[in-house]
């Protein structure tokens, strides 16, 4: 009996080649990817998912971390840390980058803003032709709206929208969000998430989720 799909296939499910688990396309040194998520694109070919991060530099240091089972839809874009400019002058001009006598003025890495690793938790849904900006943290469990643009960091288990995206409610309520944290269902066995998944997508209720909670 089958209980997973083959997490370490390209296309999972080889009837539908608009979605790939990320993780098994060619790997990159500042990208980590957990198991199960997925990029969608009905558009273009979801093995081009690289190319929708932006001003990732290997000097830098900056890395794009991505949790399990979230879902990216069709044009998530993610500014990396590459793409500041020197912001502490009169002008934010990069005239070091034309070469012609103006490269005297190539900034430093240390003068240049750097926000940090970019981090994705787990369970987390990306909306349509969202745009991360650099550095932003988002928790597990969020889900962010289509055509939106995160600029400061997201809580765990929070829906958020706009441009730039601001909090529109909590999927759960104050008490269940700590519970479903503990339970961190995504680094269950194979066999327990076959065993659980119609819990895991109908459940919300307190009872069910500490029932759960108690069977580790």
């Amino acid at each position: 009996m089958t209980i997973a799909p083959d997490r370490n296939k390209l296309y999972p499910n080889e009837n539908i080649k608009t979605v790939c688990y990320i993780k098994n396309l060619p790997s990159r040194s500042n990208v980590e990817i957990g198991d199960y998520t997925y990029y969608s694109d009905n558009t273009n070919s979801p093995e081009n998912f690289y190319d929708n991060i932006l001003h990732h530099y290997d000097f830098l240091g900056d890395k794009l971390i991505i949790g399990k089972f979230c879902a990216l839809a069709e044009g998530v874009t993610f500014i990396m840390n590459g793409a500041n400019h020197r912001m502490d002058g009169l002008t934010t001009y990069p005239f070091n980058i034309f070469a012609g006598g103006w490269e005297k003025v190539t900034p430093t890495i240390e003068q240049l803003p750097f926000k940090g690793d970019t981090l994705i938790g787990n369970d987390v849904w990306l909306g349509q032709h969202v745009t991360i900006m650099p550095g932003v943290k988002i928790g597990d469990g969020a889900i962010v709206a289509a055509n939106s643009t995160v600029v400061k960091n997201v809580e765990p288990y929070t829906i958020v929208g706009g441009n730039p995206a601001n909090v529109i409610k909590k999927r759960f309520s104050d008490e269940m969000i700590p519970l479903l944290l503990e339970l961190q269902w995504w680094n269950w066995d194979e066999k327990r998430i076959f065993d659980h998944l119609e819990q895991l997508v109908s459940v919300n209720d307190i009872a069910t989720l500490k029932k759960l909670l108690n069977e580790a």
